[in-house]
């Protein structure tokens, strides 16, 4: 790669890239890092319309950016697109110093629907990205939104105890303390058709940091949330939870008798965590990212936490049939995270989460 000339290097502007930037991470990224770069450019083409209704478009999120940062240009771009994604950032180059990668099919069910669809936009669209990276912005940080379903269903072989609303850990397991760590195998399970488009996609970006020595990171999230979430059906739970409790829509449980165990992240949390990681960065890491200890709830739970907040009795039905590749009870450790950045402190609990979810949900649902 040529070097750049004096009048080059000083004429030099700090650009992040962040793709699903109307989504809840993206949106909330693309808000934090505008105060932190010089430009910040939104790769989103509303595919949530596509896989989940109109009622999950991103489209809102994208024309708030547009109105309220200046520094803000959006590219309805796909990332399935491989010469779109070498263009963009060949025309960038080493201005590129931030790649966050939020974009991708985020459900288990409908992954089922259209394997393909699935597999190109979180498998080959991380791929594209990764290396439309290494050849045009090899120094940038590139930190990508992985899961914690990359792991499969190998949690719901550990010894769990059923407890009057939810299941729990045996007290006596090792990570019964602190949640599940990043070294619980990948393998010999089923992840659905999802979480194994994102196991590639993970792995590939831990490779590239790994051979080629790039500043990735792969956070595996477990459940993210907040208000910038459209909140659907097949994704999303505690938004659309929220939602469907504060307007009277009916809502369904799936399976483990509605006391499967979720931590929760809100998406503030989660950005800080990627700011961290940007501003000392360790190549090919993964970590495993959540509430952990400190925010989860069981379905039951938040329910309860849902009708308390908002005064009404939410509409729900039960069904037996969980979800292929669901978990029964996840909590993240994330005591490497910490380790590796010991500033890190989550700042939202579970009720904490629910009240922000609702105060910036009321108006857009247009709730009476």
């Amino acid at each position: 790669m040529a070097r750049r000339t004096k009048e080059e290097a000083e004429s030099q502007v700090e650009i992040a890239i962040i793709t699903g930037s109307g989504g809840l991470i993206g949106a909330q990224a693309v808000r934090f890092f505008a105060a932190e770069y010089d430009l910040v450019i939104g790769i989103d083409n509303d595919l949530r319309a596509y896989f989940f209704g109109d009622e999950a478009s991103t489209s809102w999120a994208v024309d708030e950016h547009r109105q309220v940062l200046a520094n803000y240009r959006h590219e309805a771009l796909d990332i399935r697109d491989r010469n779109a994604m070498d263009e963009l950032f060949s025309t960038h180059g080493t201005d590129i110093s931030l790649v966050v990668h939020t974009a991708a099919q985020p459900s288990h069910d409908w992954a089922a629907k259209e394997p393909f669809t699935d597999f190109d936009v979180n498998a080959v669209g991380t791929l594209n990205l990764l290396e439309a990276t290494r050849q045009h912005a090899p120094d940038a940080v590139f930190i990508f939104t992985s899961t914690n379903k990359v792991y499969g269903d190998t949690p719901n072989r550990l010894p769990l105890v059923e407890q009057e609303k939810r299941w729990e850990l045996d007290p006596a397991h090792p990570w019964h303390e602190h949640g599940i760590p990043e070294d619980m195998t990948l393998d010999n399970s089923v992840h659905s058709l999802f979480g194994a488009s994102k196991v590639a996609a993970d792995v590939m970006c831990q490779e590239y940091g790994r051979y080629f020595g790039m500043k990735t990171a792969t956070f595996r999230g477990g459940c993210l949330t907040g208000p910038g979430h459209s909140g659907a059906q097949l994704h999303g739970f505690l938004a659309y939870l929220m939602k469907c409790t504060a307007s009277g829509e009916p809502y369904t449980v799936f399976g483990y008798k509605g006391k499967q165990v979720r931590d929760n992240i809100h998406a503030d949390d989660l950005v800080a965590a990627f700011d961290a990681f940007r501003r000392d960065p360790r190549p090919g890491q993964a970590y495993n990212i959540g509430g952990g200890r400190e925010a989860n709830c069981s379905m039951l739970e938040a329910i309860e936490v849902a009708q308390e907040i908002t005064g009404r009795e939410l509409r729900w039905e039960y069904s037996e049939d969980n979800r292929i590749g669901d978990h029964m009870w996840w909590i993240s450790d994330i005591r490497k995270f910490k380790d590796h950045f010991p500033s890190f402190k989550l700042q939202y609990d579970i009720k904490g989460i629910l009240n922000d979810i609702y105060n910036h949900g009321v108006e857009r649902w247009d709730i009476n």
